[in-house]
């Protein structure tokens, strides 16, 4: 057994260096595989999902290793077969990316059925169709799939709704597909047009990323290049949450401001103060936090993987605040934990209403994902005992080193192990 606790600090002042994107590093890896020589990528999180990715791609030959800089290097040149691991693949969602990477050389790409964050409605109906749209046949069987084409042609498609998986997928189906791809209704969100930048970089002729229409012009072959992931996001906008739950002041670096905008319009409003520069954030607060409604949807508004953070922050919040799930209607298994720990939050239809301002009195509670990971530790920066939280194997598919992280902000974590269940009495040695 395996849990985090929760040490309760007083105000932040300090400083956190803004890791690597997860979403955009397990495509950028996908899209490597696309080139002819190895890739050299920066600042890609070591974490568990960049090590499934790995494990899954050595079955085949891929080689995704760290070289002696830290980066991470991706080497398909001994790739021997396109038949990933049924059970492996099954159990990671971001697995149908190397469809993407493998079918154009490959011609035959075999996986099971994507795993990953149980939010019950995150179908792939869009990626099925815009293989066939490439030309690809899809041959479906009871625990895995199979795509196949002799050869992909360029296409005009548009996607019924918009989704950033489904657009990297046709990225990176259309790079070496014959002909011209025009794609409408695409994401525009920044892990988007970070895979662009890197196909770009590798010889590929992708203009409009980050709009609604993206055209790609295929070309003959990809050559490995050097490049740098661009930071999370996500990560940075749980950060900038946090601070108005501890009140104080936290400087985060090497960010991009322009990716958390809309996140900071809405803690603007409920009152966290920003000041920003090119690669940097200062957000400040005195700990005094209004309600509010909050509507999820796809870059650029207020981002889903946001839901679960602010629905802690707000139970600081005196009064009654509404988060509205319009992207993954249900994903509020966090809920149930957080009412655990004493928040008073009732969760339908993709709706919740929160009443803020009552203490927390901590616990123990179960991270069903990344972002309920860090939802609860926020919980537990405002509970008047400590907080126990179990399942955090699902917090380090996000975060390399989650107690170094959160310690350069002044968080205290502490992960224990060996122990009996967080419910029992017998906690007997850290790490």
């Amino acid at each position: 057994m395996r849990w985090l606790e929760v040490k309760q600090r007083g105000p932040l002042d300090g400083s956190v260096i803004i890791p690597g994107s997860k979403n955009s590093s397990l495509a950028l890896i996908a899209a490597a595989v696309l080139g002819d020589t190895p890739t050299i990528l920066e600042g890609i999180p070591d974490i568990n999902d960049i090590r499934a990715i790995g494990e899954i791609g050595s079955r085949i030959g891929l080689q995704v290793s760290k070289n002696d800089d830290g980066h991470f290097v991706v080497d398909s040149t001994r790739i021997h077969s396109s038949v990933l691991d049924q059970a492996l693949t099954s159990s990671f969602r971001a697995s149908y990316y190397l469809i993407g990477g493998l079918l154009s050389k490959y011609k035959r790409v075999t996986l099971g059925y994507p795993g990953g964050d149980n939010f019950v409605e995150r179908p792939i109906d869009q990626h099925m169709k815009i293989f066939k749209a490439f030309g690809a046949d899809v041959t479906l069987e009871e625990k895995q799939y199979t795509v196949s084409a002799e050869k992909l042609t360029g296409t005009d498609f548009c996607f019924d709704l918009l989704t950033s998986g489904a657009t990297i997928n046709a990225v990176l189906l259309a790079s070496l597909a014959a002909g011209i791809t025009h794609l409408h209704n695409c994401a525009t969100d920044p892990e988007v047009v970070d895979v662009c930048q890197l196909l770009n970089r590798m010889g590929a002729d992708i203009t409009g990323a980050g709009t609604g229409t993206i055209r790609i012009r295929g070309v003959k072959s990809l050559t490995g290049c050097r490049y740098r992931v661009i930071p999370d996001r996500l990560i940075a906008g749980a950060f900038m949450m946090t601070v108005g739950i501890t009140g104080g002041t936290l400087t985060l670096k090497q960010v991009i401001p322009e990716h958390v905008r809309s996140i900071m319009a809405k803690l603007s409003e409920i009152g966290i103060e920003f000041e920003s520069g090119d690669d940097y954030i200062i957000a400040s607060s005195q700990g005094n936090i209004k309600p509010t409604r909050v509507r999820t949807g796809m870059y650029p508004v207020f981002n889903s993987d946001m839901q679960q953070p602010i629905t802690s922050l707000l139970l600081k919040a005196p009064g009654y605040s509404a988060v509205r799930e319009k992207v993954y209607p249900y994903r509020f298994s966090h809920v149930a934990q957080l009412n655990r720990l004493g928040a008073d939050i009732q969760a339908k239809n993709g709706y919740a209403i929160i009443k803020g301002g009552r203490p927390l009195h901590g616990g123990y509670a179960h991270a069903t994902d990344v972002r309920a990971g860090t939802c609860l530790i926020m919980a537990g920066l405002q509970s008047e005992q400590a907080t126990r939280i179990t399942g955090i194997e699902h917090i380090e598919r996000g975060y390399e080193d989650a107690v170094h992280l959160f310690g350069q902000a002044g968080i205290g974590l502490v992960i224990h192990e060996g122990e009996t269940a967080p419910d029992g009495t017998e906690y007997t040695t850290t790490a």
